[in-house]
């Protein structure tokens, strides 16, 4: 199946809108206290279940990432300096919230030396120290495997803690800007052999086989991954990667129950399935 074969979306990818009074409530929230989200910033199809769930995810060091991944939304070009007030404000959003798992992720900043490592350390922390009851997930970007940034964050206290692959092997040059597939194992091998618990994702329709889904499956277990999410990519836009096939609900529900054989503990495998998606009972 070629991209100009697929017209419109079939019906199993279809998502309710966002709406409800707690919906609206939390976006205002978010609004009044300057912050991004991933649902918001990448489209999310499952914002309006999460967000009336009482969960977001929380994108940190601000909305322009320093890389141009062929599949992200996200902006991209020089970031703005980084705000050192940010790690209250989530905070701040997150109690009034009344959030019970936090999801924090956040662009890429390879313009900073550290790579944003000690606002994601401050941020965690400082949810912990006000709301020590909430449990916290963190989507890290690779930080170039550098284990002591890596460390940094965990060490901070998040209960689980992820980053995601994105695709197969043999994909990832043409889908990834500047991450490699062996670097990102090398950061969950890292997350892995710590306290926090190790969550990878990827995403289907753009080229890989079965053959490469099972094998990246076996890379993540090797390295200790416990959580696998496994969801259909959706083309942002044209200047994004085409979608190549729209991957059926079968399919889906064939790697969530072998990920289950192959010693995952979770397994979120369906079309409309991201990072995020269920992240309160990963940990």
């Amino acid at each position: 199946m070629t991209n100009k074969d697929i017209v419109r979306k079939p019906k199993w990818m279809k998502s309710p809108m966002a709406s409800g009074k707690t919906y609206i409530n939390l976006k205002e929230i978010v609004r009044a206290n300057g912050l991004n989200t991933i649902c918001t910033s990448g489209n999310c199809p499952n914002m309006g279940e999460c967000w009336n769930a009482g969960t977001a995810t929380f994108m940190i060091l601000g909305d322009i990432c320093t890389r141009a991944c062929k599949f992200c939304d996200v902006k991209t070009g020089k970031p703005l300096p980084a705000d050192y007030s940010e790690p209250k404000r989530v905070a701040d959003a997150v109690e009034k919230m009344k959030i019970k798992h936090c999801v924090l992720t956040s662009v890429d900043r390879d313009d900073m030396e550290d790579g944003g490592a000690e606002i994601w350390a401050k941020t965690i922390k400082e949810i912990k120290t006000r709301l020590p009851e909430v449990t916290i997930e963190a989507l890290i970007p690779d930080f170039d495997a550098n284990k002591i940034l890596i460390m940094k964050v965990i060490d901070a206290g998040a209960e689980v803690i992820s980053h995601n692959i994105e695709t197969v092997r043999r994909l990832t040059p043409t889908t990834r800007s500047k991450a490699k597939y062996d670097t990102s194992l090398e950061v969950l091998k890292i997350i892995s052999a710590s306290k926090a618990r190790a969550k990878s994702g990827i995403m289907l329709g753009i080229g890989e086989t079965e053959e490469e889904v099972i094998q990246t499956m076996d890379d993540l277990r090797k390295v200790g991954v416990e959580v696998m999410t496994i969801g259909q990519y959706l083309r942002p836009s044209p200047q994004h990667l085409p979608i190549l096939e729209f991957i059926h609900p079968d399919k889906f529900k064939f790697y969530e129950e072998l990920g289950l054989k192959k010693g995952f503990k979770f397994v979120e495998s369906g079309p409309l399935v991201r990072s995020s998606y269920h992240a309160e009972k990963h940990v």
